[in-house]
């Protein structure tokens, strides 16, 4: 239950990189990558480029990830490139600096293939597409198996350059995919369902044991559990980050669950998104709540009793929805 901020890839990497929601620190759309607040959110690349590491990135777009603090910062044509090859080589050249690194590897496969055979082909309405299920799921399992032989082929380079026994690496998804689940939303972007925004993690080190975690988490933990891993303090010149740092749960420690902010800019029927969200969610591991600020309406599920969201039981005079309505109000606060 790793939980995204944004379903889409540049304001859900942006919350990673910062430990910060989007809405603080100003990625809040497709379009404001640019509008980060570099000044306020100190990024973990910066972080570790202060403490002496080498840090490297690999993008198929700019917009995708900030600048700040990369001592290389490489962008790829994802329509060409073989990225285990080229992936492979990167970690071979990081390996022979005989210096800390970090590289930040982009797969963008997947996000390749929806792109040239859903995007290209369909809208967010199509009869054809909603109609369609098995052939899209069939479409997304052979991208997620071409995405399954790169990691296995990574994996095996990792071990091979011996790198496994004093590294933190985190394998994870920025945000989910549809294949045809709620019509309206013929990949992602548009909703917040879980399909989108509950995605996988792994996060492997040498010093913790293997276990799985069913707690909820969110992405923008993963910077404030890296820095703690690594005895790097916070920098109380810039904003408090919205993440927390996940070694207590890791290390079997005592743990409250933190719910989940996610928010997107849903078209409706334009053809782009528009600049600021309409449709946000407050979530924890059995509840979810939706406002879609378009046109008002909420939405409430009972993840546990259904996961698949298909029971909107909002209005009901449920507890729970007055709960996580009063949690969502206190995160749009901090909108700037």
């Amino acid at each position: 239950q790793t939980i995204t901020y944004a379903p889409y890839t540049n304001s859900a990497i942006h919350a990673v990189i910062s430990g910060s929601y989007g809405n603080r620190n100003g990625c809040f759309s497709y379009w404001h990558s640019a509008k980060f607040k570099k000044f306020e959110y100190k990024t973990l690349t910066k972080y570790l480029h202060e403490n002496g590491f080498f840090t490297y990135a690999d993008v198929h777009s700019e917009i995708v990830l900030p600048r700040i603090g990369f001592d290389e910062y490489q962008v790829f044509d994802e329509s060409s490139v073989d990225l285990t090859q080229r992936h492979s080589k990167i970690l071979e050249m990081l390996n022979e600096k005989n210096q800390n690194f970090f590289a930040y590897l982009h797969y963008s496969n997947i996000h390749t293939g929806i792109r040239d055979t859903v995007l290209k082909v369909y809208n967010n309405f199509s009869d054809e597409y909603f109609n369609n299920k098995k052939e899209n799921q069939k479409r997304y399992d052979s991208l997620f198996n071409s995405a399954e032989n790169y990691l296995d082929n990574i994996i095996k380079k990792i071990s091979e350059l011996d790198l496994w026994k004093d590294s933190i690496i985190i394998v994870f998804s920025d945000h989910g995919v549809s294949v045809g689940e709620k019509i309206g939303e013929r990949a992602y972007g548009a909703y917040c369902y879980d399909y989108t925004i509950k995605t996988f993690s792994y996060y492997l080190s040498s010093q913790f044991k293997e276990k799985e975690i069913p707690t909820q988490i969110r992405h923008v933990d993963f910077m404030p559990t890296i820095l703690e891993q690594l005895n790097i303090k916070l920098d109380d010149n810039f904003k408090p980050l919205d993440g927390i740092s996940l070694v207590p749960l890791i290390s079997g420690k005592p743990f409250d669950e933190k719910i989940a902010y996610t928010e997107t800019a849903n078209p409706l029927n334009e053809n782009t998104p528009p600049k600021k969200p309409n449709t946000k969610s407050v979530r924890i591991s059995k509840w979810k709540f939706i406002l879609n600020e378009y046109d008002n309406s909420k939405e409430l599920y009972n993840l546990e009793n259904d996961p698949n969201e298909l029971e909107n039981i909002a209005g009901n005079g449920i507890e729970m929805e007055e709960v996580l309505l009063k949690e969502l109000n206190k995160l749009q606060d901090v909108i700037l």
